[in-house]
């Protein structure tokens, strides 16, 4: 096989001593032995997200867009998809202005409940009311205890 020269074009980028057709389809060395600074991390890609300024912008931009063409060169230049453009026109044709600023994420809270603060209230007064009436059991006992321990029988109201 003859060695070959490659070039890019514009990036000045010269590779040569490669053997054309003997490279592996993972990019690595013919022998199968890693190329040292071959291996590449790359982070892990985040989700990107859109302040609402930058949505109506792009939406009144697209809306002024009249010729052929402008409006994939519009999406070509911010890097958009035209689901993008769709969804946020949509939110705007619903009036959603809340809808094109981010929206808090997790659960929803949930107002509470009045019927729960008065169940609460009324089970503290239900404990308060059997307290009492232990209390008032304990005193119409302790008589008869005492009489119980005198021996003396206790007489009671006819």
């Amino acid at each position: 096989m003859a060695v070959v020269e490659r070039r890019e074009q514009g990036a000045g980028i010269e590779q040569v001593g490669e053997t054309e057709g003997a490279r592996r389809g993972t990019g690595g060395c013919p022998s199968g032995a890693p190329v040292a600074g071959e291996t590449e991390v790359v982070a892990k890609a985040q989700r990107r997200r859109f302040t609402a300024e930058y949505k109506r912008r792009i939406v009144r931009e697209a809306d002024r867009c009249t010729h052929p063409g402008e409006i994939g060169a519009l999406l070509r230049r911010e890097g958009l998809y035209s689901s993008h453009l769709t969804t946020w026109r949509a939110a705007r044709d619903r009036g959603e202005l809340a809808g094109l600023a981010p929206k808090p994420r997790g659960p929803k809270a949930t107002p509470p409940d009045p019927r729960d603060k008065k169940i609460a209230e009324q089970e503290r007064e239900i404990v308060r009311w059997k307290q009492r009436a232990e209390r008032a059991e304990a005193l119409v006992e302790l008589p008869k205890k005492v009489a119980a321990l005198l021996g003396a029988p206790l007489e009671s109201a006819k």
